[in-house]
């Protein structure tokens, strides 16, 4: 048996296809040089599994009659969690401020439903429904703030609601204690907020798994496509064309862009931010 915590030799050639396995899976793409980062991710999972190779890994995951159990701790091993409260608010400001109000406008009566398609730990989804309460959203129109994440263990710490100072960093203090309570291990979000966003777990790369949540008007990928390859982008940007209804807003991260893609969205500017508007 390999020794516990080192990383398991992963050479080239199963590195390929093991990335492009993961790939076709959850869309995250390793280059030729995170060779070492994928093996690190991973080697504890391959040795939790009984295997001294990642060949032998490969296979339980590409054809083993137990993959469809397996692929719940890969991405898990893979699922990057590092965000915190009030992260590129512009847009979100920018939805509170600009955008509702043209939805409005646009489509009176009619639910505003809000998804998070990546939401980690869970501070993005809350941080929108602080910043939809600060604006009186809550008062003046239904909403619905749906969040999901292809990591199980990241949903299930969104779900216990329980964040350490790293995840404040950013937010105003008073916001922090309007909508958080000190508790044992960090601050606990408050009950009030915490019902304001339905949790649950959702991979990107699984049409059936999204479809339901794609049908948003306003949907955030925000920090995602940086680690997907182009194809996997393409892919998603498609489906969420094909399922959201119109009009439609897609946020992505600061660092992201839609603009070497063939889409069906246009950016356009929103406040102070810039948002994909479905054609």
């Amino acid at each position: 048996m390999w020794p516990h915590g080192e990383s398991i030799p992963l050479p080239a050639t199963v590195f390929g296809i093991l990335r492009d396995l993961i790939q076709e899976r959850a869309g995250i793409f390793f280059d030729a040089d995170k060779r070492d980062l994928l093996a690190d991710k991973l080697s504890a999972r391959v040795v939790e599994r009984g295997f001294n190779t990642f060949l032998d890994y490969y296979y339980l995951l590409k054809y083993g009659p137990d993959s469809g159990s397996e692929w719940p701790h890969v991405l898990d091993a893979l699922s990057v969690q590092e965000t915190y409260f009030w992260r590129e608010v512009d847009q979100i400001q920018a939805l509170a401020r600009d955008i509702l109000p043209r939805f409005v406008a646009a489509c009176p009566g009619r639910p505003a439903q809000i998804w998070c398609a990546a939401c980690a730990t869970g501070e993005e989804p809350l941080t929108i429904a602080m910043a939809l309460s600060e604006a009186g959203w809550f008062e003046r129109l239904p909403i619905q703030i749906l969040a999901s994440d292809a990591s199980s263990a990241a949903i299930a710490k969104a779900r216990r609601g329980i964040y350490r100072e790293r995840s404040f960093r950013t937010i105003p203090k008073a916001l922090q204690d309007k909508y958080f309570a000190a508790a044992p291990g960090g601050w606990q979000v408050s009950p009030d907020l915490s019902s304001r966003v339905e949790f649950a777990n959702a991979n990107l790369m699984c049409p059936e798994e999204i479809a339901p949540l794609a049908s948003s008007p306003f949907i955030f990928c925000r920090n995602v496509f940086i680690y997907f390859s182009p194809d996997a982008i393409s892919r998603t940007v498609r489906f969420f064309a094909r399922k959201m209804p119109r009009p439609g807003y897609l946020f992505v991260g600061a660092s992201e862009s839609l603009m070497r893609l063939s889409t069906d969205f246009d950016l356009a500017a929103a406040g102070e931010a810039f948002v994909y508007q479905l054609k």
